[in-house]
């Protein structure tokens, strides 16, 4: 359940919402320019991968705090599986023909299973009342903009 305080920080909203501007920037790159659409798609993706690789932090740090040691492994494993993601998602290009569109796939997955882990941490664990609700809405805005690359490779 979660902890009192849900008025979301100003800053967290700033950095947040800005953390959205190069998932949007890049998707609309990936939609609009035909020309360099490959570039578009790389830098998505590596974005993707980075920023799922941060979310898994929350995890670490829960499994760190943890009583006992068989309450932190599953924390600890689960806090690394968003990094082992993005990992694959920036391989599948290089070794799948149209591995853009996969890689794009394994990240949308791979926020959405985060999500749902987020939401069993916050019933373990006191988070702030508004993490959950801004998790889904970067998340859904960065899967739509990740939804991109197969878009166009329909």
């Amino acid at each position: 359940m979660s902890s009192a305080g849900s008025r979301l920080p100003p800053s967290v909203a700033w950095l947040g919402y800005g953390g959205l501007l190069p998932f949007a920037l890049t998707a609309l790159g990936t939609l609009a320019d035909p020309a360099r659409r490959e570039l578009w798609q790389s830098a998505l993706l590596a974005y993707g991968a980075v920023i799922l690789s941060f979310v898994g932090a929350l995890h670490w740090a829960f499994a760190m705090n943890a009583n006992d040691e068989r309450q932190a492994r599953p924390l600890y494993v689960w806090s690394v599986v968003p990094a082992l993601a993005g990992w694959l998602a920036l391989l599948l290009p290089l070794l799948l023909a149209r591995g853009a569109v996969p890689a794009a796939l394994l990240l949308i997955l791979a926020f959405i299973a985060h999500y749902v882990q987020d939401q069993r941490l916050a019933r373990r664990h006191p988070l702030p009342g508004w993490y959950l609700p801004l998790r889904l809405r970067l998340s859904s805005v960065a899967c739509l903009c990740l939804a991109a690359i197969p878009y166009v490779a329909a």
